[in-house]
């Protein structure tokens, strides 16, 4: 009975994340995402399931005028845009935060090393100094095995991002 936000929700970990969340019934689940093409995708992918669950769980006479529960609401953002961040948690009182987004292939993101520090350490500072502020109860960050030791962009970015948690709690 939370309102549940999952930062990267249409990449492939967010979408896992969030087909688990839909089963454990939240109030709201939000779907945070920058790319409007995997939102539209994950959204579609997730109303379906929960009309299967819904389905299996409830009996015809309890679906008949039911809506369903939960509400599932799409949301295009960044986690680099303090400003959208504070919206979406202020509008809908996000009482935990799923932190999936980030660049994760390893070709590209050496390709693009600002980028990925843009987005995997600066955005998940953005978020979690945002959360704090709007006293978002519980915050989970989705690292990877490569920020142990890391050897690449990716796994260096990750980690960078593993530091900025433990140094703001």
């Amino acid at each position: 009975d939370q309102v549940v936000m999952v930062t990267g929700a249409g990449g492939s970990i967010g979408s896992e994340i969030c087909r688990q969340i839909l089963r454990r019934r939240p109030k709201v689940l939000l779907l945070f995402e920058m790319s409007e093409f995997a939102l539209y995708e994950v959204d579609h992918t997730l109303l379906s399931l929960l009309h299967n669950i819904v389905s299996e769980s409830e009996s015809e006479s309890e679906r008949r005028g039911v809506s369903l529960v939960p509400r599932i609401i799409p949301l295009l953002g960044s986690v680099q845009d303090e400003r959208r961040l504070t919206e979406v948690l202020q509008t809908w009182k996000v009482d935990t935060i799923y932190h999936a987004a980030a660049y994760k292939h390893v070709p590209m993101i050496e390709r693009s090393t600002s980028e990925a520090v843009k987005n995997n350490v600066l955005g998940t500072l953005t978020l979690v100094k945002t959360a704090m502020v709007q006293e978002v109860k519980n915050l989970v960050f989705i690292s990877t095995d490569k920020a142990v030791r890391p050897t690449n962009t990716m796994g260096a970015s990750k980690r960078v991002a593993e530091m900025v948690l433990q140094a703001l709690v």
